[in-house]
């Protein structure tokens, strides 16, 4: 019995220590574009860091582990790596794009969507490039999100959504059509949130296609970025009136406002992204183990 609890708990702490050491952060954080910048909010709005790290150029931003990766619209285009701390890791992970706009991470690699040449290019998150033409041909790509092995392009300027495989095969080029605008994607619960710049609306779809609601939440300016964790959304928009122009809303998955005006006072804030509070798995880890420690104490 005594080797069986000895064994419990030094699987415990393995557990616990490689937990621990986990890439992240160690709380719920906002980040988003800010002007020349990316910014650092907390979930109440309250600001962080405005600047937290200097990008000239940045477009849009991707969160993967502890560092956040910027897609910057410079000639030639950029992606650069800092941590979400702030420091730099490098500001040309990926070189010679075309105008990237939108970014997705996925099993260790980056998908970016360049505008200017309308083609998806797959990188690693350490700058290797896999396939710098994985998909081609589309028109004005922008938001892109990854669920299981496809791949979900929001196409600006043709109004539309596409979905790939994360090899590059074509399964539907028009899987959702007559969007306007559509610059910001994120897949939650099975279905597809965009955000249509044009019509200032969120719209729901399911990854099949089928429409949910195409106005979820509307009179929101001009929304370009969105991002979700648990049951909320959080919207970035760039125009519209006063009370909308350079913001962050928050809103449910189910079309609430829960604050319409979460974060205000930004400057074109194009991309936006979120990270939830660490795993509880952790905690669970350390409450295992000290159960396990009492026992042994008692035998």
């Amino acid at each position: 019995m005594k080797k069986h609890i000895r064994l419990l708990v030094v699987t415990g702490l393995t557990i616990c220590a490689a937990l621990w050491a986990m890439p992240g952060t160690a709380h719920a954080q906002i980040f988003t574009i800010n002007g020349g910048a990316i910014g650092e909010y907390n979930f109440d709005g309250t600001t962080v860091n405005a600047s937290l790290v200097s990008v000239p150029g940045i477009h849009d931003i991707a969160v993967f582990g502890g560092d956040i990766y910027s897609a910057n619209f410079t000639t030639p285009g950029t992606i650069g790596e800092y941590t979400t701390s702030g420091g730099t890791v490098s500001t040309s992970l990926v070189s010679g794009l075309n105008e990237p706009v939108g970014m997705a991470v996925s099993g260790g690699n980056l998908f970016v969507a360049n505008e200017g040449s309308g083609i998806i290019g797959e990188y690693t998150t350490n700058g290797v490039t896999v396939n710098a033409s994985l998909v081609s041909g589309l028109l004005d790509p922008a938001g892109l999100v990854v669920s299981g092995g496809d791949l979900f392009v929001a196409n600006a300027n043709g109004g539309t959504i596409g979905e790939y495989t994360t090899n590059g095969v074509t399964v539907n080029a028009s899987l959702v059509s007559g969007l306007s605008g559509p610059f910001g994607l994120v897949v939650s619960g099975g279905n597809l949130f965009v955000a249509n710049a044009f019509s200032a609306t969120i719209g729901e779809y399911t990854t099949n296609g089928v429409t949910v609601n195409a106005s979820l939440v509307s009179g929101l300016g001009e929304p370009v970025g969105i991002a979700v964790l648990g049951g909320d959304l959080f919207v970035s928009s760039i125009g519209g009136s006063p009370a909308t122009v350079n913001t962050i809303g928050e809103y449910t998955t189910n079309g609430v406002a829960v604050n319409a005006s979460l974060v205000s006072g930004l400057h074109q804030p194009w991309g936006i992204a979120v990270i939830p509070e660490p795993t509880t798995l952790a905690l669970a880890g350390f409450s295992g183990l000290s159960l396990l420690l009492f026992l042994r104490r008692r035998k």
